[in-house]
């Protein structure tokens, strides 16, 4: 019982390690045709690093989008003949809407007051004989409240408030913001499907190449014995090597155009007060998008290596 469990395990490990040179072999493959081998990771790299950039870009604009959009608010003029109790109830009764996140009361009294501070003419506003202006309720939108379809609903709904005298909220930009995202989201997943067909023709076109100029050498394999699993092993090996040099190409061609915008943004940033700095790939993505390279290639080579291979015979 013992020698059979040994002879299972030198027959894995044998197995194991004819896998492992074969790996290695078929990268000393790639170098002893630089030149193709060059091209075709280039190519790889630049069309994993478009899709990838874009992404960065639509991350981004994500980004400020969720920053813009967490200010929008809706103000509510209230009446002048609304009493406190009236007033209480419905900012109670707004608090505990999942549209709204937080309700903030500025009475009659304290907007005179801090129009006086800010208008810079308050010995003017003392001459009036009664307040002006009217007590507000400003509602900061909760994340659900802030697309446009739920905002127009709760703006229509504030309008019918017996108390509320009007409700104002500038629809028209979070509609723009929010169709700009949507868009530039749909441009980035139609751009990434292009080009990761292009990988995909890419390593598969190029392993066809590999596969005519070996031609003869497979003729000979399969006159002395070499199943075509055996024969395609190699070359799958040197699709997965494409696939992991381009994808980790693709990642630093990426982190490059993040730094070398990056500059450009704080400055921009700074000009308006802000402190937003662009984001890159986090550790996640960044594998994500090695992998995402990888499997493609191995597909790719997967299907023209079996194709091919299997089309030639001895003569």
């Amino acid at each position: 019982m013992s020698r059979h469990k040994l002879s299972v395990f030198q027959r894995l490990a044998m197995y194991v390690l004819d896998h492992v040179r074969q790996l290695f072999a078929s990268l000393g493959e790639i170098w002893r045709t630089p030149l193709s081998s060059l091209m075709t990771i280039a190519v790889l790299g630049v069309s994993l690093a478009l899709p990838a950039s874009f992404y960065v870009l639509l991350k981004n604009a994500e980004s400020i989008s969720a920053v813009w959009q967490s200010k929008a608010q809706i103000s509510l003029y209230l009446q002048q003949k609304a009493d406190e109790a009236q007033i209480t109830e419905l900012h109670k009764r707004l608090a505990k809407s999942e549209n709204i996140a937080n309700v903030t009361y500025i009475s009659a009294e304290q907007g005179l007051k801090d129009f006086q501070g800010a208008a810079g003419f308050s010995e003017a506003l003392d001459l009036l004989a009664d307040n002006p202006l009217p007590a507000v309720l400003i509602l900061n939108l909760s994340e659900q409240g802030r697309t446009p379809d739920a905002a127009e609903l709760l703006l229509a709904d504030m309008n019918a408030e017996p108390i509320v005298e009007n409700a104002r909220l500038d629809m028209a930009w979070l509609a723009r913001l929010s169709g700009i995202v949507d868009l530039l989201r749909q441009a980035v997943m139609g751009m990434a499907a292009l080009l990761l067909t292009g990988v995909l023709l890419v390593v598969s076109n190029t392993l066809r190449l590999n596969i005519l100029n070996s031609r003869y050498e497979i003729e000979v394999m399969k006159l002395v014995g070499a199943t075509d699993r055996f024969i395609q092993r190699p070359f799958l090996y040197v699709g997965l090597w494409y696939g992991i040099i381009g994808g980790l190409l693709a990642w630093w061609l990426t982190l490059v155009m993040v730094f070398w915008v990056s500059h450009k943004v704080t400055s921009l940033a700074d000009l308006y007060q802000s402190d937003f700095n662009l984001l890159g790939l986090n550790l996640e993505e960044s594998l994500l998008l090695v992998l995402t390279g990888t499997l493609l290639s191995l597909l790719a080579s997967g299907f023209s290596v079996h194709r091919h291979i299997r089309a030639i015979e001895p003569s």
